[in-house]
């Protein structure tokens, strides 16, 4: 029984595949009779086995659009008088069969046919018979472009209809790859060139502002978590979009002005002005004294993610800050959350990339409408009623005039995800090219492999026309190239632990005096007097008459042109050498 079921559901899934309604995407370029603003397109959706629509504008007809809006023609009653001779109608969808319309249309002289619609477009379909009958064009305009058009053109127009060819590869796709590539470059060499400064560093910070932040180690569990966290995260934006992408534009914004400031703070202190202090209060965050400069600074910050979040929606240049404080972003979180081993790089991008994966090509056989839900929460529901875009992407405007970027997708898109993760990996090269002392070999091949992964991801998105997981190829090429080069550098030991480090830190400058003071002949039987402890790591290195004050005239220079601290710190200190106590 079960198996003649299942022949019985063949041919019904069969015939689901074969009758899906063809569809595409073209235009409508309208003119006014009269001579007036210049001509403006509008996005169409057409089903090109009614008829084919030409792909050069030269090439299509300029015909009258005439607005019969107020009848649904479904009859021949809902016919003009004089027909629609070289005309091309608008009605309003509905009541009737795409065919019933097209075939009084184009019996009444119609060169073409426009169908408003208040819903979401949809292919106008038909069956095979009906497809050879009709001659003329069929296809469906939103109402919204309707209103546009009589408002911005007046009654008295003229249309044309067109659909030009798809370019493989849209130009913005070059400023999406150099932002990209740039941004892990730049962000894994800062934070490898920052951690390893944390622990071979030898001077003293000057106050507050100098001190770097502590990183964070990401361990297995966090990894899990995490995964965890952005799956529930995931789900929870594609039942309640409209209510939760609110939450994540205010978590952008504080986060993004967060990063920007840790990104320009460097350069700001740079500044030979500014540098005077907060007087001494109570306030929080005050009490330490910020420069002048710094709270400008934070100022600027907070008012740029503000002027964002207000104007997010402006197609024209508000993408332009999104990218700037996107990438100060990913800057900060790869200067912040560290990888300590290759073992850890190789558990979270290969838990991300399965969960990439599923979420872009399974998750639509679990789906009702069969989209993708990554693909679906990325670019905003098409039912939304808020129609806001998560801002956690890159996004550069199509450079090319085609329907899709008309129509479907006018921005080229790339998630914070596919920048930070292998970013992280980046950052881990970097660290241990500086362990090893192998001239950035690890940081250079695994930055090339980014780029070469992020080409494979573009080259798929133009040959399925579809959204790619960029994981699937990110994580490969800069897995498999930084695991390769260990390989073949017999390096692949240390590389998976990240040993070695230790070993190749110099000897603080506070080490016990016995690994810096006079070492006795190897073979003397003397053994040196036993002092109490601590005595021995404060004995001056000079001579006991001489004040300890001059034993380091460079140390004095360098105190005397710092600023002046404050009153509660103006309290003489020791040496600071271990075993010493006040």
């Amino acid at each position: 029984m079960a198996a003649a079921a299942t022949v019985a559901w063949l041919p019904a899934v069969f015939v689901l595949f074969v009758a899906q309604v063809a569809c595409e995407y073209g235009m409508v370029r309208v003119v006014s009779e009269s001579g007036g603003p210049k001509g403006k397109d509008y996005c169409i959706l057409y089903n090109p086995q009614w008829a084919h629509l030409p792909h050069d504008l030269s090439k299509a007809s300029l015909l009258k659009l005439q607005d019969w809006t107020a009848s649904m023609l479904c009859s021949p009653s809902d016919l003009p008088a004089k027909g629609f001779s070289n005309q091309i109608p608008l009605v309003t969808r509905g009541n009737c069969t795409f065919y019933e319309k097209v075939r009084l249309a184009q019996g009444s002289g119609a060169r073409g046919l426009l169908i408003v619609s208040k819903e979401t477009l949809v292919p106008p379909g038909g069956n095979k018979t009906q497809y050879e009958e009709i001659g003329i064009p069929v296809a469906l305009l939103s109402h919204k472009d309707m209103l546009d058009i009589f408002k911005s053109f007046g009654r008295a127009v003229r249309a044309a209809l067109y659909a030009p060819n798809e370019p493989l590869l849209d130009y913005n796709m070059v400023i999406i790859f150099i932002m990209a590539v740039g941004t892990v470059a730049l962000g894994g060499y800062w934070a490898g060139s920052r951690d390893v400064r944390k622990y071979m560093k030898h001077k003293r910070d000057d106050g507050p502002e100098k001190q770097e932040d502590e990183a964070v180690d990401v361990t297995p569990v966090m990894t899990c978590v995490f995964v965890v966290m952005c799956c529930s995260m995931l789900v929870l934006l594609y039942y309640f979009y409209d209510h939760l992408v609110y939450v994540i534009i205010g978590i952008f914004c504080l986060a993004s002005s967060t990063g920007l400031y840790s990104c320009l703070s460097p350069l700001v202190q740079r500044l030979p002005f500014g540098r005077c202090r907060v007087r001494d209060n109570n306030l929080p965050y005050f009490h330490k004294r910020p420069q002048v400069r710094m709270l400008l600074l934070a100022l600027f910050c907070v008012v740029v993610s503000i002027v964002w979040g207000i104007f997010r929606n402006e197609d024209q240049w508000a993408w332009i800050l999104q990218d700037a404080l996107g990438i100060a972003f990913c800057l900060y979180m790869l200067k912040t959350i560290r990888l300590p081993t290759f073992k850890a790089c190789t558990l979270l991008l290969l838990v991300l990339f399965i969960y990439d994966v599923f979420f872009v090509f399974i998750t639509p056989f679990l789906t009702k409408s069969g989209n993708s839900i990554m693909v679906e929460v990325a670019t905003g529901p098409t039912d939304s009623a808020t129609h806001e875009k998560l801002p956690m992407v890159l996004k550069v405007p199509r450079l090319n005039a085609s329907p899709l970027a008309l129509c479907d997708r006018p921005f080229s898109l790339l998630g914070f995800g596919d920048i930070l993760v292998p970013g992280l990996l980046v950052a881990y090269c970097h660290r241990f090219d500086i362990q090893v002392q192998s001239s950035r070999i690890y940081f250079v091949a695994c930055t090339i492999a980014y780029g070469i992964g992020l080409l494979v991801t573009f080259m798929a998105l133009a040959l399925m026309q579809r959204g790619q997981p960029a994981l699937l190829y990110l994580v490969p090429c800069t897995l498999t190239t930084s695991g390769a080069l260990a390989l073949w550098r017999r390096e692949l030991g240390m590389f998976w632990t990240g040993s070695g480090f230790a070993k190749d830190l110099p000897q603080p400058s506070w080490a016990p005096a016995s690994a810096e003071g006079p070492q006795l002949p190897k073979g003397s039987e003397t053994a040196p007097p036993q002092q109490p402890p601590g005595e021995a790591q404060v004995k001056p290195a000079l001579p006991a008459e001489q004040p300890p004050a001059l034993t380091e005239p460079k140390d004095m220079a360098a105190v005397s042109t710092q600023e002046p601290a404050s009153p509660a710190s103006c309290t003489p200190e020791t040496a600071g050498l271990p075993g010493t106590s006040a």
